[in-house]
């Protein structure tokens, strides 16, 4: 049931309506079996989210890459440096200054990086650099 590029997204029912099922929480998104004895899932209904089944899963060839390239997570520059041709860049959990480190760098040796946008954070930072200090704090504070 593949189109394309695109697979299906398997998420429990109701998941949009309960907190604890994964409403405004990405870690609790995800697949439950359906057990219960009036379930349309496990009944396979029609109209209703489809059951995780044989032949759903991707070929061995493209599994877990993005856009036909390995995802690699960066936490530096010096990771950056590190990429090759079928590798594509992940930022991981850093700070707004080596952030704008990675996307000059990214920039420079036209590398693309999938979870920001590196000409807005390029932005950004130089509208910075020419506000004084004293006013960066006062547009924190509001």
């Amino acid at each position: 049931m593949r189109e394309g590029n695109i697979t299906m997204k398997f998420i429990r029912r109701n998941w949009t309506k309960f907190s604890r099922l994964g409403k405004k929480r990405k870690k609790k998104q995800v697949w439950r079996r359906a057990k219960g004895r009036h379930s349309k899932i496990r009944e396979k209904r029609k109209g209703y989210p489809i059951k995780v089944m044989v032949g759903f899963r991707q070929e061995k060839e493209s599994r877990g890459l993005i856009e036909n390239k390995k995802p690699v997570r960066i936490m530096n520059v010096k990771e950056l440096e590190k990429i090759g041709k079928n590798e594509i860049a992940i930022i991981g959990k850093i700070g707004k200054k080596k952030r704008i480190e990675i996307a000059k760098k990214a920039k420079e040796k036209n590398i693309t990086i999938l979870n920001i946008n590196i000409n807005k954070i390029l932005k950004k930072a130089e509208k910075m650099e020419k506000k004084p200090i004293s006013e960066q704090v006062q547009e924190k504070k509001k």
